[in-house]
């Protein structure tokens, strides 16, 4: 599985996503060339603490998007907790207060869907760890518009429920290991 020209990452996780993102995020270099737009289910109520954890861990910058701020390279965005994560087509990225989706916001699919309308077949979609099923509607949108799409392996995650949606949503899914994820990014990043 490859992307010929890719423009940008997306992933999705809920529980355990710290510890399964604290083997990908701090892995890739700091000259990544890809923006990497991550949400993760943090209730509305709480402030999310997600960008200031992982600045001090990663390479690449790190931060909480921003409304209509441009998805930069070399940059990992972090949903803010309450709102959706959206791309606009020209690579713009919006915040949303929409109905909550899967009873979460930021929800996976509403960043995944965008970024398969945004990107099309240029856009990389992971699903990590999660105990629902958010994401695989997206990531299924993004298998549609013919980018990559890789499933965290569920026998390796702390909540196997969302790779295992993601992974019968899309035929072309791969379960992998954290390590094989983190080697398919950093071989991408080297074309």
């Amino acid at each position: 599985m490859s992307v010929s020209n890719p423009s940008a990452v997306v992933i999705g996780a809920s529980a355990g996503a710290i510890q399964a993102l604290s083997e990908i995020l701090p892995a890739l270099p700091a000259d990544f060339p890809l923006p990497i737009l991550v949400v993760v289910h943090v209730p509305a109520d709480r402030n999310s603490m997600l960008a200031s954890l992982f600045e001090s861990k990663c390479r690449m910058a790190v931060r909480e998007a921003e409304d209509k701020e441009p998805a930069l390279g070399g940059v990992i965005y972090f949903a803010p907790a309450g709102y959706h994560l959206l791309v606009e087509a020209e690579g713009t990225l919006s915040l949303s207060n929409d109905e909550e989706v899967m009873y979460s916001r930021p929800s996976i699919d509403v960043l995944f869907e965008s970024a398969a309308d945004a990107y099309g077949s240029a856009v990389i979609g992971i699903i990590l760890t999660g105990a629902n099923s958010d994401g695989a509607k997206g990531l299924k949108a993004i298998e549609a518009a013919g980018g990559a799409v890789l499933v965290q392996d569920p026998a390796t995650a702390c909540a196997s429920a969302m790779p295992l949606a993601a992974l019968s949503a899309c035929v072309s899914a791969r379960a992998c290991s954290l390590k094989q994820i983190v080697n398919f990014l950093v071989k991408e990043h080297e074309k």
